[in-house]
């Protein structure tokens, strides 16, 4: 049977005095944010969406990004988060592949915008809150269903380009009540979400504090400064971050007394550095480790900081309803201490890739996500991660594909071969690098690589910051590019760069 309301309708009568959002120097308790997302519903119903239809929302974090998420729930359309730091090239690729009809955006989005073209109908923040809102009470709205979409969100996968990872609403009900069985939930929990929105991870902050009718400190973005004071001055408990951004916190010497309060720092989005575990330790803080995927609407398994502190580098054991296991190559589960790709099964996986059963039937098999990542389980059942994503680049929580960057450099005529590889860095986690064979007789500088070419069709952070030029490139015996050996020879190349060889 279909629920009757949604979630955050039922929070407002259950708890409506119970503060729910905290952004500057607003806040609204659940009633106020009920009725700030009925009055965004009506201006949605007056600006021509409907139910089933597939919504953009281009912005960076702001209150009005959650009224957004919360209405288009009720009004029973498909939110599509995308990401504001992609091209406007990348996000009409995005755009039509989820078969989107309105694309929302603010001010700081204008210019991206333009590229949509007649993908989608383009509606400014500023249009829409000039608009007079429908009464929601006269539409035959569609019933809160659990089972139904609640979101296409891009991920990473293992090759080629990004996916549209269908989430429904009973995908984020399962995680959240499971996360909390895990890390437990208290009345006064106050969530710092200082993640991008347009992420699983941070869009699940606020589904989940609303599933617990707990709060969420919203931030505009990640900013050392403003996420110490906002923990100081809001009395935030609990905190998500990429160990990029815990690393750059920690670079503060007030650092260490904002951090102790909280009773819990969910690390995860790629791999953290042992040194900056054994710092956090030093410095007693609750550090739990996370492994997370879009796919999974978030969390699959999460270490308590107690766990953390016993196991550095563990992600701990998979969440309730949750199955992980390894496999090889063949499909056999491998046993305890043997590496091997992880799989993962339970209520929290998505329905399928949208538009893309055929992607979808190979990375489910028998209720089974082949998610491309190394790992293996210990005796006590607890999985460590050996390295995410084969081939996937992480730099400070954002994933590039090798492939996409490589597209890129090859549509350069003078470029004979490219291969894309990430390379260690210590405050970014990975920087992208990318090896060139030229055409025989051409000549192009990485400069004009970089200018000309990536600028254009590629987001800031997926653009090479080492270009390195070679006569040729190892290839297996069938002709392919050897991505690992490719990565070996740029480290030992890296210290006799030339500056026409390589761009930083």
């Amino acid at each position: 049977m279909k629920a009757k309301q949604d979630w955050l309708k039922q929070a407002a009568q259950e708890a409506p005095q119970q503060l729910a959002l905290i952004h500057g120097d607003q806040s609204w308790d659940y009633l106020a944010l009920d009725q700030a997302v009925t009055s965004w519903a009506g201006r949605l119903l007056t600006a021509g969406v409907r139910p089933g239809q597939h919504i953009g929302v281009l912005m960076p974090n702001r209150a009005e990004w959650v009224f957004l998420l919360h209405a288009l729930a009720r009004i029973g359309a498909v939110l599509l988060p995308l990401n504001i730091r992609l091209t406007a090239e990348e996000l009409s690729w995005q755009a039509a592949y989820a078969e989107t009809t309105f694309v929302i955006f603010d001010d700081s989005t204008t210019v991206q915008i333009h590229g949509l073209g007649s993908i989608a109908k383009a509606i400014s923040l500023e249009q829409l809150q000039s608009l007079t809102p429908d009464d929601t009470a006269n539409w035959d709205l569609p019933a809160f269903d659990p089972n139904a979409l609640q979101s296409i969100v891009f991920t990473s996968g293992t090759t080629g380009f990004p996916k549209g990872a269908a989430l429904s609403y009973a995908n984020h009900s399962a995680s959240a009540q499971a996360s909390a069985q895990r890390l437990g939930t208290q009345p006064n929990d106050r969530w710092l979400l200082c993640m991008p929105l347009y992420h699983v991870g941070g869009m699940a902050i606020l589904l989940r504090s609303c599933f617990y009718r707990t709060a969420t400190i919203l931030l505009r973005g990640f900013d050392e400064r403003a996420v110490l004071d906002a923990i100081d001055a809001q009395k935030a408990t609990i905190i998500s971050l990429v160990p990029t951004m815990l690393a750059r916190l920690l670079s503060i010497s007030r650092s260490a007394a904002s951090l102790q309060t909280l009773r819990l720092i969910l690390l995860g989005g790629a791999a953290a550095d042992e040194q900056l575990l054994v710092q956090a330790a030093a410095l007693d803080l609750k550090v739990g480790l996370t492994y997370g995927l879009s796919e999974a609407a978030s969390q699959v398994s999460t270490a308590t900081p107690e766990e953390t502190r016993h196991k550095p580098g563990t992600v701990g054991k998979p969440l309730v309803g949750t199955s992980v296991k390894i496999v090889d190559q063949g499909g056999s589960v491998l046993p305890a201490g043997e590496i091997g790709e992880v799989l993962v099964s339970g209520p929290t996986l998505m329905q399928g890739y949208y538009l893309q059963l055929k992607t979808s039937s190979k990375t489910f098999q028998n209720d089974w996500l082949h998610t491309g990542d190394l790992g293996y389980l210990d005796l006590d059942g607890d999985l460590w991660l050996v390295q995410r994503r084969v081939d996937l680049i992480i730099s400070g929580g954002e994933n590039i594909y090798p492939s996409e960057v490589e597209k890129v450099l090859l549509s350069n005529p003078s470029v004979a071969q490219a291969c894309v590889v990430g390379l260690p860095d210590e405050e970014w986690g990975q920087q992208v690098a990318a090896a060139v064979v030229l055409e025989p007789g051409q000549h192009v500088s990485a400069r004009e690589l970089v200018d000309t070419f990536c600028r254009q069709h590629l987001a800031g952070y997926k653009i090479p910051r080492q270009i390195i030029f070679y006569e040729s490139l190892p290839l297996t015996a069938s002709g392919k590019i050897q991505r690992r050996k490719v990565c070996e020879l740029v480290l030992a190349s890296i210290d006799s760069l030339t500056e026409r060889e390589s761009i930083i």
